[in-house]
């Protein structure tokens, strides 16, 4: 089978290897890929600027597969069904895992990020981790994942129908963070550094209040709400300065949720913090249960992922087609690979 392996930041390698044909263990299945979204891990690790991630790697997490082969013993999944993959890994079950936060166990590792993902033609993984669905396509399984980290962020964030919601960054995970945002009931604003994404986001989600990133934000969002602040702010930026601004942004007894991550320490003014009895959260990733639940409701309509779909890419010319991802800028929303 074939495979695809960044060797070093920028540097793609191509080989062949044996498919997957040893026998399976008793829960263990052996899919096809059939499908991957390219997520920003994969393009911040082929420019070198991934935290917490080692060459060579195999990248490819956000995938949908198709069950060739199950162990004697799995039953939630049965031959040719296609699937949303889970890539969330615990090697070990400590203590946030008996309690059941598998998002954020001691022992995590991501496929595609810390071991290796879904550029190869197949994989062999434990079923426990695939979600199948009978009537979305290959497009929307592979976009399962980076919309369960908005939902996930969500949940977080407790969000009431009464609250004032403003997502920060309208790249794919600020989009799955507002449509999320959208089914509580709340009213939600979208604020991003980009027109293009701004437009993007009305295009796609139907949000009506939107934010241009400019030297009188706070003034901006007080003119749309009428002298108030959002009760919540997600940040799904994963950029320190506007991560740290949201303390300005958020109203007295709000709610701050950090989705995105920087190398680096956050630090903010206690006493404003406390004037504020602001609560400060952050949100890694997403539990097994949320995927359960998108797959519902895009099959009830409520939500469509491939409307995200800006580029596709053939899997077999990922090394010479992958660094044109950055020409598109504000108009590349989500690029697919393709088998």
């Amino acid at each position: 089978m074939e495979v695809i392996r960044l060797k070093a930041p920028g540097v793609w390698e191509k080989y062949k290897t044996q498919k997957p044909t040893e026998t399976l263990e008793p829960h263990e299945v052996l899919v096809k890929v059939n499908k991957i979204g390219v997520c920003g891990t994969d393009l911040h690790a082929f420019k070198g600027k991934q935290p917490f991630f080692e060459y060579p790697r195999v990248l490819g997490h956000e995938l949908a597969v198709k069950v060739i082969a199950t162990g004697e013993h799995v039953s939630n999944v049965k031959v040719n069904d296609n699937c949303s993959l889970e890539p969330y890994y615990n090697e070990e079950i400590g203590q946030a895992v008996r309690r059941g936060k598998t998002n954020c166990g001691e022992h995590l590792r991501v496929l595609g990020v810390h071991v290796d993902g879904g550029m190869q033609e197949y994989l062999k993984i434990p079923a426990k981790f695939l979600h199948p669905s009978d009537t979305l396509s290959n497009d929307q399984l592979a976009l399962i994942e980076p919309l369960a980290i908005g939902c996930h962020a969500i949940d977080r964030a407790r969000i009431q129908h009464d609250d004032i919601v403003l997502v920060i960054g309208a790249g794919p995970i600020g989009l799955g963070t507002i449509q999320f945002a959208q089914l509580t009931g709340a009213r939600v604003l979208v604020m991003d550094i980009d027109t293009h994404k701004l437009n993007k986001a009305k295009e796609i989600t139907g949000i009506h209040d939107t934010i241009l990133v400019s030297d009188h934000i706070e003034k901006d969002i007080m003119q749309i709400l009428n002298g108030d602040l959002p009760t919540v702010v997600l940040d799904a930026t994963g950029n320190p300065t506007s991560m740290l601004n949201t303390f300005k942004y958020v109203a007295a007894g709000g709610t701050i949720v950090f989705i995105g991550l920087f190398q680096g320490d956050v630090v903010f003014n206690d006493p404003y913090f406390h004037k504020k009895e602001l609560t400060l959260m952050a949100s890694r990733a997403a539990l097994s249960s949320d995927f359960s639940r998108i797959i519902r409701l895009i099959e009830a309509g409520k939500i469509n992922p491939e409307t995200y779909i800006t580029h596709r890419i053939k899997f077999e010319e990922v090394p010479e087609t992958f660094e044109k991802l950055y020409e598109y800028g504000g108009d590349l929303v989500k690029a697919i690979i393709e088998f």
